[in-house]
C-alpha cells in the first residue's frame, strides 16, 4: 500500500509528473479514419471562404486553359498538309501565338493561387497552433501528469508542419486534379470515343495501386509519428535530468533507450518510405503503357479510318494530362499520409477532456478570510487506489497549519484539492464556509500563494519573474519582496541584478537562489491562504532560519499550510497533523503531540534526537 501510495502522491502536479513518467511508451488512442480527419481539416479551412472561393475560380481558370492547350496543340498539328507537304503558316502562327498565351496565362495564374493557397494554409497552421495551446491550458493537470511532455511538444510542432506542407501542396492541386479529370475526359470524349476508353484504362490500375499501397504504407506513417513522439520524450529528459544521468552514470543507459526508439523510428520511417516510394514508379509504368496504348490505337484509326493525326497528337497530351493529376496526388502520397496521421495526433489533444468547467451558478470570491474546511474528503488518482480517505478537519482564518508523514502519505494531495487541481471523489471542501466547488476557479486560486519544492522559473529577468504573481507591482515592491524573502543580498550582487535572465532550464542560480526567489514571488502575490511545499528543502540552515524569520511577518493574518520533512520548521504551527495510509493519524500542536508519545513523537525522535528544548 505504501508503495501504491508513493505512485499516486508523484502524479501531484506539485512534486510530481514533470517528465512524463513511465506511460511514455504507452501506445497512443486509436486514431480517427482519414476521411474523418480530412473532413475535419476542410471544414477548419473553410473558415476562410472568400479566400478559398477566389482560389477556386483561379484553379477552375487554370484548369480550363490546362484542358484547352492540347486541343490547340492538335490543331497547329493539322495545319501540316502531308499529302500536299505545304503548311498553312497564318493559322500556324495564330495558333502558336494562342498557345504561347495560354502558357503565360496559366503561369501567372498557377503563381498567384499558389501564394494565396500559401498564405490560407499558413494561417490555417496558427489557427492550429492557437487552438492547441489554448487546449494545452484548459487541460487538467491529470493529462500532463500521465503524459510524455515530449511527445505533446511533438505534435504541436512536427505533427502541425506536416499539415502544413501538405495543405500548401495539395489542396489547389487536388481540386484542379478532378477540374483537369472531368474536363479531358469531356473533351476526350468529344474528340473520339474510342481513344477515351483506351485512356480510361488507367482508372482502375490507378485505383488498385493506391488501395494497396495506402494499406501498407498508413499503418508505418502512424507508427513513426508515435516514434518521432517518443523520441522527443527522451531528449527533453535527458537534457532536463543530464546531472542525473551523469552523477549515476546512466550514459550507456540512455544511449541504449536512445538507441530503441530511434530503431524503431529507423524502421517505421523507411518502411513507410519504401511503400509509399513504390507509388510513382508503377504510376509511370501505368503511364507509359496507356501512352503505347493511345499511340498505337490512334495509328491504327488514323491510317485505316481516316482519323487526323492532329487529333492522335491531342489524345496522346490528354493521356499525359489525364494521368498527370494522379501522378501528382501519387507523389505527395506519403506527405498526405504523414500528415493525416500527424493531424489525427493533433485532433487527438483537441478532442481531450477538459477540465469541467466552473458551474453556471459559481460566484467570484470577494474578500476572503482563508477559513479552510475539509468534510469526509475521500479521493483517488486512477479510481481504484484510494489516496485520501474521509479526511475531516477546520482551519480557522489566520491559523499555521503543518502537514506532515511519510512521502506519499497525502500532504500534497490535500493542497491539490484544495487548489481545485483535482476534484474530491465525495465529501466537501469549503473556504469561508463556500463550497470550492461553488466558486469560479480563477477567483478561488487567487486566494493562494504557493511556494513549491520544484522551483519554476519562466524566461525573463529575475524582476519579471517575482512580479509574476503581481504583474502591476511597481520595482519597489518587487524589491521589497525580495528583502522579506532574504533573496536581495544575493540578486544585488549579480551583474545586471533584478535585469538577469533567468530561465526554468538554465542553472545561472543556484537552487537555493531560484527558492528564494519563488518566495519573493509569494510575498508579492499577497493572498490570504499561503502554501509551502517544503519551500526551504534547498537553502542552506542559516537561510532557512531567516526565512523562517521572515516567514513569522509573512505568515500573520494569513492561514498557511505547511508541508515539511524537516520537522524544526514546523514545532510552531498552530496545527500540526500527521498523515498516513490515506487518514490523519494525530493532530494536535508541537507540545501535545510529544506529550502523546505517538507517530510525530517518532518522527522528531528519529530524525532530531531526544533534545530538552523539543519535549
Amino acid at each position: 500500500m505504501a508503495q501504491q501510495n508513493v505512485r499516486q502522491e508523484s502524479k501531484g502536479p506539485f512534486i510530481g509528473g514533470r517528465f512524463g513518467g513511465g506511460n511514455r511508451f504507452a501506445p497512443a488512442a486509436k486514431p480517427q479514419n482519414a476521411k474523418g480527419t480530412l473532413l475535419r481539416i476542410v471544414k477548419i479551412y473553410m473558415r476562410w471562404g472568400k479566400t478559398i472561393f477566389l482560389a477556386m475560380i483561379l484553379t477552375v481558370i487554370s484548369s480550363a486553359i490546362s484542358i484547352t492547350i492540347p486541343y490547340f496543340i492538335g490543331k497547329t498539328i493539322d495545319t501540316f498538309q502531308i499529302a500536299d507537304r505545304t503548311v498553312n503558316l497564318k493559322v500556324l502562327l495564330s495558333l502558336l501565338k494562342v498557345i504561347a498565351a495560354l502558357y503565360t496565362a496559366n503561369w501567372l495564374i498557377s503563381w498567384a493561387n499558389g501564394v494565396i493557397m500559401l498564405k490560407v494554409s499558413q494561417k490555417l497552421v496558427f489557427t492550429l497552433r492557437s487552438e492547441f495551446f489554448r487546449k494545452m491550458q484548459k487541460l487538467p493537470l491529470k493529462f500532463y501528469d500521465t503524459r510524455s511532455h515530449g511527445d505533446t511538444m511533438s505534435r504541436i510542432t512536427n505533427d502541425v508542419d506536416n499539415i502544413s506542407i501538405t495543405i500548401a501542396q495539395t489542396t489547389t492541386q487536388l481540386i484542379a486534379s478532378i477540374l483537369t479529370l472531368a474536363g479531358s475526359f469531356a473533351v476526350m470524349l468529344g474528340l473520339n470515343t474510342l481513344l477515351t476508353f483506351v485512356v480510361l484504362l488507367c482508372v482502375p490500375l490507378v485505383i488498385l495501386l493506391t488501395r494497396t499501397i495506402a494499406s501498407q504504407s498508413r499503418t508505418y506513417f502512424k507508427a513513426q509519428q508515435q516514434s518521432l513522439g517518443s523520441l522527443n520524450g527522451v531528449i527533453e529528459e535527458n537534457i532536463m535530468g543530464l546531472k542525473m544521468v551523469k552523477a549515476f552514470g546512466k550514459q550507456q543507459d540512455i544511449l541504449e533507450q536512445f538507441g530503441e526508439i530511434n530503431e524503431k523510428l529507423y524502421e517505421s520511417s523507411t518502411k513507410a518510405q519504401i511503400w509509399s516510394g513504390y507509388m510513382m514508379p508503377l504510376m509511370n509504368v501505368i503511364n507509359n503503357f496507356i501512352f503505347a496504348v493511345v499511340a498505337i490505337a490512334g495509328g491504327i484509326l488514323s491510317v485505316g479510318y481516316g482519323l487526323s493525326v492532329g487529333t492522335v497528337v491531342s489524345f496522346l497530351n490528354y493521356s499525359k494530362q489525364f494521368a498527370q493529376p494522379l501522378n501528382a496526388v501519387a507523389g505527395m502520397f506519403n506527405t498526405i499520409q504523414s500528415a493525416l496521421a500527424g493531424a489525427e495526433r493533433v485532433f487527438e489533444i483537441l478532442d481531450s477532456e477538459e477540465e469541467p468547467a466552473d458551474d453556471k451558478a459559481a460566484v467570484l470570491v470577494t474578500a476572503p478570510r482563508g477559513e479552510v474546511t475539509f468534510e469526509n474528503v475521500c479521493f483517488s488518482y486512477d479510481k481504484s487506489t484510494p489516496v485520501l480517505k474521509n479526511v475531516s478537519f477546520h482551519v480557522k482564518a489566520g491559523e499555521v497549519i503543518a502537514l506532515v508523514g511519510e512521502t506519499g502519505a497525502g500532504k500534497t494531495t490535500i493542497v491539490n484539492l484544495l487548489t481545485r487541481f483535482y476534484d474530491a471523489d465525495s465529501g466537501r471542501i469549503l473556504i469561508d464556509n463556500e463550497p470550492v466547488t461553488n466558486l469560479k476557479r480563477d477567483s478561488l486560486r487567487k486566494c493562494f500563494s504557493v511556494v513549491l519544492q520544484d522551483t519554476c522559473l519562466f524566461t525573463g529577468t529575475i524582476l519579471d519573474n517575482i512580479r509574476y504573481s503581481h504583474r502591476s507591482a511597481t520595482d519597489e515592491e518587487v524589491i521589497r519582496a525580495a528583502k522579506i524573502a532574504r533573496a536581495h543580498d544575493f540578486i544585488d550582487k549579480l551583474p545586471k541584478g533584478y535585469h538577469t535572465m533567468v530561465s526554468g532550464s538554465a542553472d545561472n542560480l543556484s537552487q537555493g537562489q531560484r527558492q528564494l526567489i519563488a518566495i519573493a514571488r509569494a510575498i508579492l502575490c499577497d493572498s490570504p491562504i499561503l502554501i509551502l511545499d517544503e519551500a526551504t528543502s534547498s537553502v542552506d540552515t542559516k537561510t532557512e532560519k531567516d526565512i523562517q524569520h521572515a516567514f513569522l511577518n509573512l505568515m500573520k493574518n494569513r492561514t498557511s499550510f505547511l508541508i515539511a520533512h524537516r520537522l524544526s520548521t514546523i514545532r510552531d504551527a498552530d496545527h500540526i497533523m500527521v498523515i498516513g495510509d490515506g487518514k490523519i493519524l494525530e493532530r494536535g500542536n508541537h507540545r501535545s503531540l510529544m506529550d502523546k508519545r505517538g507517530q510525530y513523537y517518532n518522527m522528531v525522535i528519529s530524525q532530531m534526537g531526544k533534545l530538552p528544548e523539543l519535549e
